[in-house]
């Protein structure tokens, strides 16, 4: 793992050095120039390059297309984080398709200005199956406000560092056996698709997430480390053969995943003082074993 690491790390710094000089304001500027676009359906009002690579839950189009067309309201106010290392831009919302509200992960690539990749997560309840997955309600949902909060520069761990911790959640989370590979603080809280999950930390401590066959893909594409954030894109295998098991506390339960089912996700992870703190994750049900058009080959 930490040979992955490293290999993630010299690809940003590839990605560091091509980036044009545009700082965290300017990006998030970007940003929001993107939402406002896409809310109106209207590309001239955002910067885009001559070719725009876009996909929508994983599947690759032509720009714009899928729910830029559809896209009718957004249940703001936006998250939008940046990482002017490598001219990435992070964005969490809610938005309304006519009378079906989803959430929304969106990462931008910017170059010399202009956005030159759109990469969306859009979850619905029609796109959550096998077995239904908990969502929140787009109209009550608010981002946690610590998540927006620079962190303190004597809690703030370096860039290395923050991804390393984001990565050992996902180890935690791979075969969950109730050993945590990262640190959590007391408090640490989940939104899943809008929906709150406490203690997040006791609840891998009870090893309940061991149907989850493997964590892969993991590209951790964004660290905004002025928020103490990393995003990180994924997918959560689940083979299916897995039947009955026991939580560490000898507990005996049924995994809930009868055949192969695979989760996708674009997910951030809040640290502060070297622990995570909280997690937000924007994630739909797609076929098994199925990649991204931007896994790295």
């Amino acid at each position: 793992m930490k040979r992955t690491l490293v290999a993630l790390l010299l690809v940003n710094c590839t990605l560091a050095a091509n980036a044009a000089d545009c700082g965290k304001q300017c990006l998030e500027d970007i940003g929001d120039q993107y939402r406002a676009a896409y809310l109106a359906h209207d590309v001239r009002i955002a910067p885009f390059a001559d070719h725009v690579r876009f996909t929508e839950n994983s599947v690759e189009m032509n720009f714009p297309d899928a729910s830029w067309d559809t896209v009718t309201a957004e249940i703001g106010p936006a998250l939008t984080l940046s990482d002017p290392s490598t001219g990435s831009v992070g964005i969490y919302t809610a938005i309304m398709q006519n009378d079906t509200p989803g959430f929304l992960a969106i990462r931008l690539r910017i170059e010399d200005g202009r956005i030159t990749e759109a990469e969306h997560i859009v979850s619905t309840r029609r796109n959550l199956s096998s077995p239904p997955t908990p969502i929140g309600d787009v109209n009550e949902f608010k981002h946690d406000p610590d998540l927006n909060r620079p962190v303190p520069a004597g809690e703030r761990a370096n860039r290395q560092r923050l991804v390393e911790l984001a990565n050992g959640y996902f180890d935690t989370l791979q075969q969950n056996d109730g050993q945590l590979h990262t640190k959590f603080s007391d408090d640490a809280t989940r939104f899943e698709n809008g929906m709150k999950f406490a203690e997040i930390a006791n609840g891998f401590r009870s090893g309940r997430y061991r149907f989850n066959e493997r964590v892969r893909d993991r590209d951790y594409f964004l660290v905004d480390e002025e928020r103490g954030i990393v995003m990180a894109r994924g997918f959560i295998d689940h083979k299916g053969v897995l039947d009955k098991f026991k939580l560490t506390d000898g507990t005996e339960v049924r995994s809930i995943f009868r055949e192969p089912q695979t989760w996708h996700f674009l997910e951030m992870f809040k640290i502060k003082n070297d622990m995570i703190t909280g997690v937000e994750a924007t994630f739909i049900a797609v076929p098994y074993y199925m990649p991204s058009p931007w896994t790295q080959k």
